[in-house]
């Protein structure tokens, strides 16, 4: 017999726990994908971070932790991994739930929601994307559900903005105009290896040697920076004008000056001094 939420929901109430574990095993329940490719999970999986379950819970982290253990060692089984990083969310699947019609029997009814169903639709993001659309992501109809798949993914911790922003540019360094929905989860689901980004500055092509006058105009920004909390700067400037556009302003500094990436960085923060974006 086919799993449903219904089945589900009794075997975890049926099985002998704690108050507290079959609370929590209902909310790790409550916020698993039912379909494939809903939040950038698998069917049957649940994505959360530890002070995110404590908080919903209303515990401390060390009681929480014993309740994942009691969990853990109970017939559901409960599994739990973490593919995406030291501060990803972790990921969570009842192990003991896969196997057939629960031990009294009883018949699921016919509307409840399966949640090892085939679907037509792998994932929840459908149709078409128009490169040329509006820059601001909240203008289309792809903001949430950025928001929502990057739950599980490596970009997890990225702003919904920047990886708009870098999937564009992505496309249009490429020359594409249109390209299907889908392309953007896996964009998301490739994040480390992507060429827009970060990982772009090592790769930026030689610039020709500065002019005279362009060593001055680099050292005079080079000098208003403040180099001595300069990381406290770097997360202020991201913060007003995202990661993106932080990215883009070292790049151009690079090529227009030809200096190496720390020079770009105190290049960029002494022009963002002198425009009073940030404080020295």
């Amino acid at each position: 017999m086919e799993l449903t939420t219904g089945t589900l929901l009794r075997r975890i109430v049926e099985t002998e726990l704690s108050t507290s574990a079959h609370k929590l095993a209902t909310l790790i329940l409550d916020g698993m994908a039912w379909k494939e490719g809903y939040n950038g999970l698998e069917r049957g999986t649940a994505a959360f971070t530890l002070a995110d379950l404590a908080r919903k819970m209303g515990v401390s982290r060390q009681y929480l932790f014993e309740l994942l253990c009691e969990l853990e060692a109970s017939p559901l089984q409960l599994i739990r991994w973490k593919p995406n990083g030291r501060y990803a969310p972790w990921l969570f699947r009842f192990g003991g739930l896969e196997e057939g019609p629960d031990s009294t029997g009883t018949m699921s009814a016919r509307d409840d929601t399966t949640l090892y169903r085939d679907s037509q639709n792998k994932t929840v993001f459908a149709g078409k994307i128009d490169i040329r659309a509006a820059t601001n992501v909240h203008h289309t109809p792809w903001a949430e559900a950025i928001k929502a798949a990057k739950i599980a993914l490596p970009c997890w911790n990225v702003d919904t903005q920047a990886i708009w922003d870098r999937f564009i540019a992505f496309n249009r360094t490429r020359g594409n105009t249109s390209v299907p929905a889908g392309y953007l989860l896996g964009f998301m689901r490739k994040w480390r290896s992507s060429i827009v980004g970060p990982a772009s500055l090592k790769a930026a092509p030689p610039a020709p040697k500065p002019e005279p006058s362009q060593e001055v105009d680099l050292r005079h920004l080079i000098q208003a920076a403040p180099t001595a909390n300069r990381h406290f700067h770097a997360v202020d400037l991201c913060r007003k004008i995202g990661q993106a556009a932080y990215d883009a302003r070292i790049l151009s500094v690079m090529r227009q000056f030809g200096c190496p990436k720390f020079s770009a960085v105190l290049a960029v923060h002494g022009r963002a001094v002198l425009a009073r974006e940030i404080a020295r």
